[in-house]
């Protein structure tokens, strides 16, 4: 630990880490007023190729926030991973009109085809941070989002607002781009010029869209019809947020890129113009920034129009070229965002590329320690473990928690207090009791009858946790 403290970030003060002690207490206001039974770290990615520094900064920071959420709230987290595979995998010009055409991934390539493309850059990484924050995370496609009967009539009902919102979403000519691709061939037009809005009422609404190839067709939305719907980037963001903000159960927190700050402005106004809701709390993460001050581009470089910034090595732009294992990867990454999380001055900033491998190269070395999972605790129980008396944990199977096996790491968790530990077995049960009948209750707490314990494990995990299955990790100090 002392080795960490000798790599330095020098950051100035701001208005808004002046504000808090802790990175995570952005959040803390919503949950005072809210009370939700957990909170879910939202972050959209587009799935068109390797992803870059920025957008594994933004996962990276998803869930390093949920672990901190759970340790300083005491709150159940998770992390939704939106994989938008309405990115356009191809961009054609009408020669007669000029007007821009676009077929999404989804369209382009299939269910299958992008799956493929989650499982080839995200899963590993995802399932690694998994296991390195023990947060667990969900994965939802744009495309098994926009026929949520819930998501469609969110968006049904903005339009009964469209004169007014379509200023904020497109303040510039207040041409909304809403895309319906055509049902013959999956193109549609990119800006929307001749999308035009002929019915809409509380069960659905009518559309007339022309097709560069198949020329005029109409689409019908309604909560449960199939037509294709597909959002720009600002209108999408409104809806989903409007979305997360009905939901009285688990709070929603958008964590995003920096650069978003800015378009945030325009959703937020849109928001004003409709009633009832209030936008979910967002948290904006470090920009990765080239040495002119513009956000870091794999695509600008990719296609030779800028050229890489000093620093900017090939990891950087492509995660795939990482030299190691995933594993190594989300240490680095959960190394280098946890030093920018240590103090909201090094969060609510943003890091050039040279910045970085420099903090990347000042690295400590981790090759002779251990990988750990990282599981809170409460005093008492902690105590236990941490004297040797306590060699049986108990969990429930949460997805995190399926991979455990006898080897790994686990380090305990209490206020600054921790204990690494060794799995020498995992065994799975069906309940509480048949846990406790075949370990033996001494194992699990020591200073606590049977059916006290059954009592206090059912108090922390309801009906519906030990339905999952029950672990007993034995374990052993390290």
């Amino acid at each position: 630990m002392a080795l960490e403290q000798t790599v330095e970030i020098v950051s100035p003060n701001n208005v808004l880490a002046n504000a808090m002690l802790r990175s995570i207490d952005m959040i803390r206001p919503r949950l005072q007023a809210s009370r939700p039974e957990r909170v879910a770290f939202c972050v959209g990615t587009q799935i068109n190729g390797a992803p870059h520094l920025g957008t594994s900064l933004v996962q990276t920071a998803a869930f390093l926030l949920a672990k901190a959420a759970k340790r300083t709230f005491n709150v159940d987290a998770i992390v939704r991973f939106g994989a938008l595979d309405n990115a356009p995998y191809d961009v054609v010009l009408d020669p007669e009109t000029h007007h821009a055409y676009q077929q999404t991934y989804h369209h382009a390539l299939g269910v299958p085809a992008v799956d493929g493309l989650i499982e080839q850059y995200y899963r590993a990484f995802f399932d690694s941070l998994a296991d390195a924050t023990g947060v667990d995370y969900e994965v939802e496609t744009y495309t098994a989002q926009q026929a949520d009967p819930v998501f469609r009539y969110e968006f049904l009902a903005t339009l009964g607002h469209l004169e007014t919102i379509r200023w904020p979403l497109a303040p510039s000519h207040g041409q909304v781009h809403l895309r319906f691709p055509c049902p013959a061939c999956g193109w549609a037009e990119k800006r929307a010029e001749r999308t035009r809005l002929v019915t809409a009422g509380s069960g659905g609404a009518d559309f007339a869209a022309v097709c560069i190839d198949h020329g005029d067709y109409k689409v019908t939305i309604t909560p449960d019809s199939h037509a294709y719907l597909d959002l720009a980037t600002l209108y999408r963001n409104l809806v989903k947020e409007r979305v997360a903000a009905r939901d009285a159960v688990t709070l929603s927190v958008m964590i995003k890129g920096g650069d978003w700050a800015f378009g945030c402005q325009l959703v937020d106004e849109a928001f004003t113009q409709l009633p009832g809701l209030t936008p979910p709390p967002r948290v904006f993460t470090p920009m990765v920034l080239t040495d002119t001050g513009a956000k870091l581009s794999k695509s600008l470089i990719r296609e030779g129009r800028m050229a890489p910034p000093p620093g900017a090595r090939p990891w950087m732009l492509d995660a795939t070229a990482w030299t190691g294992a995933v594993d190594d990867y989300v240490d680095a990454m959960v190394w280098l965002v946890g030093r920018m999380l240590s103090d909201p001055k090094h969060f609510y900033r943003s890091y050039t590329t040279l910045e970085i491998d420099r903090l990347m190269n000042a690295r400590p070395d981790t090759e002779t320690g251990v990988r750990a999972r990282e599981m809170n605790l409460y005093r008492r129980y902690f105590d236990l473990v941490a004297s040797g008396r306590k060699t049986i944990e108990v969990r429930v199977q949460y997805p995190n928690l399926r991979s455990l096996a006898a080897g790994d790491h686990i380090r305990f968790i209490c206020g600054t207090d921790d204990a690494l530990t060794r799995v020498k077995r995992v065994a799975r049960y069906t309940s509480f009791e048949q846990m406790l009948d075949t370990e033996g209750p001494a194992r699990v707490n020591p200073d606590s009858p049977r059916e006290q314990q059954l009592a206090n494990i059912r108090r922390i995990y309801g009906p519906e946790k030990e339905a999952l299955g029950v672990l007993a990790i034995e374990i052993e100090l390290v």
